[in-house]
């Protein structure tokens, strides 16, 4: 079985897709927002993933006005939201996983149980209000 190569495009037919030039294409991977791979002969090659997140650029600044700084940010942002997703995911399929064995903790552990802050601890009283003190006045 011979495995499938992504599909890849040239720089000009990217910049030709989006209407741009170029050198816009150079300065997005210059600020870090794009990385595209390079052939044997240092081309640049753009992956499905990187026009998707080209988009993601495109309609951040022409549609809404954000500069790259803001792009930056935001792109930054999304990828650590995912990240967060993916191990919420994770977190979620275990839990559902080990149902039976945490179903015997609808109870709190009893005080015997040696806890680590005995619960009447955290109660603490709350205290009462101090009465306002008098001022010195301005002579």
């Amino acid at each position: 079985m011979k495995k499938q190569r992504a599909k890849t495009y040239t720089i000009s037919a990217v910049a030709e897709q989006f209407e741009l030039h170029p050198q816009t294409l150079r300065l997005y991977e210059r600020e870090g927002l794009l990385k595209p791979s390079r052939s044997e002969g240092n081309t640049r090659l753009y992956t499905d993933t990187d026009l998707e997140r080209l988009e993601i650029i495109l309609s951040l600044t022409r549609d809404l006005g954000v500069n790259l700084a803001g792009v930056e940010i935001i792109l930054n942002m999304r990828e650590k939201m995912d990240a967060m997703q993916r191990e919420f995911e994770r977190f979620f399929e275990y839990l559902q996983g080990h149902v039976e064995e945490f179903s015997h903790f609808t109870e709190p552990p009893p005080p015997e149980a040696g806890a680590l802050v005995p619960f009447n601890r955290l109660k603490r009283p709350v205290p009462a209000k101090r009465a306002p003190t008098a001022t010195k006045s301005a002579r």
